[in-house]
């Protein structure tokens, strides 16, 4: 067996477009949450949004390819750009059937299809982008990565909704664990701030009504009342660990474990007793070889929802027993809004920044302890620590559940 490190990551989200003004807005507990831009929310309850700013393609996409791309390829094309430059990969030097390329995404190109859509029954026939299929279909983030760089090895999607990018960053590690690919571009993007999206998650009462960013996106918190909705895109560099030594690669951490499961419940709700996901956890730490005491964060799903930060916590409670009560446990949710299919490569870049810089990421707005939720959120503040093993989760539509164990590079 393979082991497998991360040699690079790259992320464009709410709280920074790149790995600096991300790790530093995470530790200073920026909350990213401000009123929608993206849609006219005139006469919708929902005011607010985690809406990436300031980005441009500019630098990893030319202008032409970039018009022939919705803007969930293009987010991912710009976070792996960052990622490969970070990895000092040569690509002149590379095997390319042996490199591959899993991105995951919930929705797709949403915008893409929303607006076609519409420009369709307005004008009537058949009227639309020739292009709209290829801009809209959730396989092409990882399909115009993949043409960017010449991966020539496994290139696929996950789509488990906001499992889906935890999902990837699994099979990505298993594919080089077990030999198939010696390195694989991961992750997840999402860009599906529309009009469509507010008013789906709106009609499932998904969404929070609430008018203040400060007080918005509050996991764990007793007043909870929904997630806020967010975009961007996370990717890393997972690479067979004697090839990024032989290269000397400057390695930021290593993936040891993942866990998959399905709730087999419910469309929409988790397990009320979060047993689906306390055995993805176990799954993740029985793989990575080690016992509950040895895991020190968990960067949890906490979407701000009623039902989901509950089962959560009783699935940590499942999975760690009495070391549940030492656990730090946190939702950088809470300033990135919730990312969809990006969520879990996104909050899996939090886990490792963490990791290199010292800290645990707070759960920003937490003010109401909630008797159901009783563990350590880390409120408001990050903490300095070391951490040696964190884990990943991540929750999806459907009954998925994701977890990934992340290990503190050492020699």
């Amino acid at each position: 067996m393979n082991r497998v490190v991360i040699t690079g990551m790259g992320v464009i989200s709410p709280v920074g477009n790149d790995l600096q003004s991300f790790g530093n807005n995470l530790q200073k507990g920026f909350v990213g949450i401000a009123p929608i831009t993206k849609v006219d929310v005139e006469g919708s309850p929902i005011k607010l949004a985690a809406e990436v700013r300031d980005y441009s393609p500019d630098a990893d996409i030319p202008k032409k390819d970039a018009n022939r791309m919705d803007v969930f390829s293009q987010y991912a094309l710009s976070a792996a750009g960052q990622a490969i430059r970070q990895s000092g990969l040569e690509m002149d030097k590379i095997d390319k059937k042996r490199m591959g390329v899993i991105i995951g995404s919930g929705i797709g190109g949403m915008d893409t299809f929303e607006s076609e859509i519409v420009k369709m029954y307005e004008k009537g026939g058949l009227r639309i982008a020739p292009l709209f299929i290829p801009m809209m279909i959730g396989n092409m983030a990882s399909g115009n990565v993949a043409i960017r760089y010449g991966a020539r090895g496994i290139c696929t999607n996950v789509v488990t909704a906001c499992a889906s990018s935890t999902n990837t960053i699994g099979e990505a590690f298993r594919n080089i664990k077990h030999g198939y690919a010696d390195i694989i571009i991961t992750g997840g993007t999402e860009a599906s701030i529309t009009r469509a999206a507010v008013a789906g998650f709106n009609a499932l009462k998904a969404l929070t009504r609430s008018e203040d960013p400060k007080r918005a996106s509050i996991p764990f918190d007793k007043e909870r009342s929904g997630f806020v909705i967010g975009e961007g895109a996370g990717v890393i560099i997972l690479e067979n660990y004697d090839m990024a030594m032989a290269r000397g690669a400057n390695i930021l951490a290593e993936v040891v474990g993942y866990g998959a499961t399905c709730d087999a419940f419910h469309m929409t709700a988790p397990l009320p007793d979060g047993k689906g996901a306390a055995d993805a956890m176990v799954l993740a730490m029985t793989e990575a070889g080690i016992s509950p005491s040895a895991v020190d964060y968990i960067n949890a799903h906490g979407t701000s929802t009623a039902l989901n930060d509950a089962a959560e916590t009783l699935a940590i409670k499942k999975a760690f027993g009495d070391h549940s009560k030492s656990l730090m446990i946190s939702s950088t949710k809470s300033m990135t809004g919730h990312l969809l299919g990006a969520a879990g490569a996104v909050e899996a870049i939090a886990c490792i920044v963490g990791m290199t810089r010292g800290f645990v990421p707070p759960t920003m707005g937490y003010a109401v302890a909630d008797p159901e939720c009783d563990l350590d959120y880390v409120p408001n503040k990050s903490v300095e620590k070391q951490i040696n093993y964190a884990l990943s989760n991540s929750l999806g539509f459907g009954g998925h559940n994701a977890t990934i164990c992340i290990k503190k590079w050492e020699e």
